[in-house]
């Protein structure tokens, strides 16, 4: 704080701060008072914190910290005192929920996707349209979106170890083998797989009703990493291992990976790739279009999900911990 222009009472001719009857310079070493070395601290400490969230990958560390960390019991926040405090009209009858809230929760699709479909006249409450967007119903209320009838039900989160000659998709005109089949008693609600993975692809599928989530996972704006073992029918060379680092150019554009390395302890022909674009079949046609043919394709992580200690053709379902740290990518 700066003593500059400051009154200090009656002036006595004598200089503030010094002791009286000495003069001359200051003596070496003198100690630096508690509050500039305090302030300093504190700058030091500000410039810290701000440099630090430069950085994308610190800013994912400090997410999936808090997300863990939730249960701290450290902090109290003080609570005021709410005993004479009036409840907003909307929140005094319980049980009210946002139309496009609703459907949402009901795995239908996504927020800003359901106010779309309620401005277009879409959405119907006991038979009669609403298009206002600020609409709220109640647990009783029929909700019907193109005819259908829409249920709010409990959101599930089921992670499946999906094993080769299965394919991703709720049905099959040709009778082929879904993975649905393998889900179909994890819980009572109608599930959906998040993304694909083709017929010989095995590795981390996550189902879910909650139609949020699943779009915030597969949508490229949010980078959702996925990692993969790939077993390739020759030795990876040098160049071409270069080749995928740089980025390769395929006909729909550019492939670029995060990360590729040789598979520790395993052959040449074994290597793990990490990248965040999700395109249709995006690992296999980065190698074919460098001549490798991909004998085995494996996601061991998808998001913050691995498959450890999941065998294959299994599933569990998810907990709390793992649903907030999803919801945080």
């Amino acid at each position: 704080m700066s003593l500059r222009g400051k009154s200090f009472g009656k002036s006595s001719g004598k200089s503030f701060g010094k002791p009286s009857g000495k003069s001359g310079p200051k003596p070496a070493g003198k100690r630096e008072g508690k509050s500039r070395t305090t302030n300093e601290d504190q700058l030091k400490k500000a410039e810290a914190h701000r440099t630090r969230h430069s950085s994308s990958e610190n800013r994912s560390t400090d997410r999936r910290f808090s997300a863990s960390n939730k249960s701290y019991q450290g902090f109290n926040k003080k609570s005021g005192d709410r005993r004479f405090a009036k409840p907003l009209e909307e929140n005094a009858d319980s049980g009210l929920m946002r139309i496009n809230k609703y459907m949402a929760h009901a795995g239908i699709c996504s927020r800003r996707e359901a106010e779309k479909y309620i401005v277009a006249g879409a959405v119907t409450v006991n038979g009669k349209v609403v298009s206002e967007l600020s609409a709220k119903i109640s647990p009783s209320d029929i909700v019907k979106f193109n005819g259908q009838t829409i249920r709010g039900e409990k959101k599930r989160f089921i992670l499946l170890n999906k094993p080769k000659d299965f394919i991703t998709t709720t049905d099959d005109e040709r009778g082929r083998k879904t993975v649905m089949s393998l889900v179909s008693n994890a819980c009572n609600e109608r599930i959906y797989p998040v993304g694909r993975l083709d017929r010989n692809t095995t590795g981390v599928l996550l189902f879910t009703n909650d139609g949020e989530l699943a779009k915030q996972m597969i949508h490229p704006k949010h980078g959702v990493r996925k990692i993969y073992h790939v077993t390739l029918d020759k030795k990876l060379t040098k160049h071409h291992f270069e080749a995928i680092v740089k980025g390769v150019s395929l006909e729909d554009g550019p492939a670029v990976v995060d990360k590729l390395s040789h598979i520790e302890g395993e052959a040449r022909e074994q290597v793990g790739i990490e990248l965040h674009i999700g395109r249709n079949r995006i690992v296999r046609r980065i190698f074919e279009s460098l001549g490798y043919d991909v004998v085995k394709l494996d996601r061991v992580a998808f998001g913050s999900l691995t498959k450890k200690q999941l065998k294959r053709g299994q599933w569990r379902a998810l907990d709390k911990k793992e649903v907030d740290l999803l919801r945080m990518l």
